[in-house]
């Protein structure tokens, strides 16, 4: 088997290489709330990081404008990919009838109620403060351990463990209070 010459990594390839240790998995979470497949959300994050690599430029930012600029580009990585799919997804009726709704799931009612759902999740989790956002997306969004996430945000066990529980209570107390509001709108009309 042949093998190629190995290179040494250039400087701006070292400094990506540590972009994406620091923030790979917090991108690969943004990514994941936008893709369903592992598989595909994890080319996308690759995609990310070719396009950073080709981009010189981007070592000339400050940190948080680099970590902007890589959500920025996951996003528009996540369009491009609902846009791919969507176009290479067109069946015929006839075919998409049998098979549509074979899966429960997929009829129009469940999955317009699943998507109302994320939304709603994902406008409550928007106003959460930014280190208990990161916490959840770090925990669900990218799988993560209790104590991987300490160690990422430089915590302890027992502090990540106490601040997912305040985490969750409050978004229970944020869907409550929303869900109190929506009725009692209901009772208005």
């Amino acid at each position: 088997m042949m093998q190629l010459p190995q290179h040494p990594p250039t400087a701006d390839q070292a400094r990506v290489a540590q972009l994406y240790q620091r923030y790979g998995l917090l991108i690969l979470a943004a990514i994941h709330q936008r893709i369903d497949n592992k598989e595909d959300a994890e080319d996308i994050l690759l995609s990310v990081f070719v396009v950073a690599l080709e981009t010189p430029a981007l070592m000339d930012l400050e940190e948080p404008r680099q970590v902007a600029w890589l959500r920025r580009v996951a996003h528009n990585k996540c369009m491009d990919f609902y846009h791919r799919s969507a176009r290479s997804q067109i069946t015929s009726l006839e075919q998409g009838h049998v098979t549509l709704y074979e899966d429960e799931r997929q009829q129009p009612e469940n999955f317009a109620l699943r998507s109302e759902e994320l939304a709603q999740l994902r406008a409550h989790i928007a106003t959460l403060p930014e280190h208990q956002q990161e916490l959840i997306l770090l925990r669900f969004g990218a799988g993560m351990r209790c104590t991987e996430i300490a160690q990422r945000m430089r915590k302890s066990e027992g502090a990540i463990r106490t601040l997912l529980s305040r985490t969750l209570n409050l978004l229970r107390n944020i869907y409550s209070q929303s869900n109190q509001q929506h009725v009692g709108r209901g009772h208005d009309a």
